[in-house]
């Protein structure tokens, strides 16, 4: 994007030390922008380190610790923003409580940043979804591409235990609910699986699955479930397979029944800045590149890296 951001205009972004939040902090600085850049815990240089070294960082950006489910926690780093990013979500793939852990507070976490948003006078919020929000839908029409219009089937991710999935689909409807009815601008990005490259030190759910690729691990439904929770690879028939194959968690599928949806870490950064900077953008946003099968992908690793012990 050549175009600078207003001249120190100050916007917040939640989960900043994240993969995404990362380049999104990474890229409005480039921009020109001012940013409070929310992390879990100050004191872990794991979230602080790589935002604090980059361009701009010592002079327009500023760290806030949130605890998502504490409003007073919140507020802080959104007081006098133009606009906030929300993209803090809690990404626990094998919840003991998911109410606890996961739902209470993607959605309590969502109405908090929203709330203190809409007190402190934000112009616009921009929030992260996910494709996960939009599949599966048994009863989109057959044969009909999806689109924004899509969302996921909750009583469908509960049977599958995909409750990452249930967290970001409850914490989207529950930002929309509240937006219609405060009166409060926002737009929703819903991105594919993100791939690309790392700010961060540590690796994230969806580089993980390259990484097992590398590792020469075979795909089964187990892998799936356990690496891959938000549905961003998912299965054909828009999961009533997978509902199926789930039964045998140990079982190989064939990767030609298994398809992603996915897209640059950096042009996802991107779509979050255009949304903010476009006040025509309204509604949700679904960003995909491509939708390619696994099989596809692992082939095309296996060429490029024929070193490593990659199973086509």
């Amino acid at each position: 994007m050549a175009a600078a951001g207003d001249s120190g205009r100050l916007l917040c972004v939640t989960g900043a030390s994240g993969f995404i939040g990362s380049w999104l902090v990474r890229c409005l600085l480039d921009r020109g922008y001012t940013v409070h850049a929310t992390v879990k815990n100050l004191q872990d240089e794991g979230e602080t380190k790589h935002l604090q070294a980059m361009g701009g960082a010592d002079t327009r950006l500023r760290l806030f610790q949130m605890d998502l489910v504490d409003p007073a926690s919140v507020r802080p780093a959104i007081q006098g923003a133009h606009g906030v990013f929300h993209l803090a979500s809690p990404m626990i793939l094998q919840a003991e409580d998911p109410e606890k852990e996961l739902l209470e507070p993607a959605v309590k976490g969502t109405l908090n940043v929203l709330r203190a948003a809409k007190d402190c006078g934000v112009g616009r919020v921009v929030l992260m979804s996910s494709q996960a929000a939009m599949v599966p839908n048994p009863n989109w029409p057959a044969g009909k591409v999806i689109d924004d219009d899509s969302w996921a089937d909750v009583e469908l991710l509960k049977k599958l235990q995909i409750w990452y999935s249930v967290s970001k689909t409850l914490a989207e409807r529950a930002a929309w609910d509240f937006a219609e009815k405060e009166g409060l601008q926002i737009a929703v990005l819903n991105p594919g699986m993100v791939l690309g490259p790392m700010l961060t030190p540590s690796v994230n759910t969806s580089l993980r699955l390259l990484l097992q690729i590398l590792g020469g691990q075979s795909i089964t439904v187990s892998c799936c479930v356990a690496n891959l929770q938000n549905m961003n690879i998912y299965i054909c028939s828009h999961g009533t397979k997978y509902l199926k194959s789930a039964n045998y968690p140990g079982e190989r599928l064939d990767l030609d029944d298994i398809y992603m949806g996915c897209v640059d870490v950096r042009d996802v950064a991107h779509s979050l800045i255009m949304l903010y900077e476009n006040p025509s953008a309204q509604g949700r946003h679904l960003c995909i590149e491509s939708v390619e099968r696994l099989v596809d992908l692992a082939n095309k690793i296996a060429d490029l890296y024929p070193e490593h012990p990659v199973q086509r």
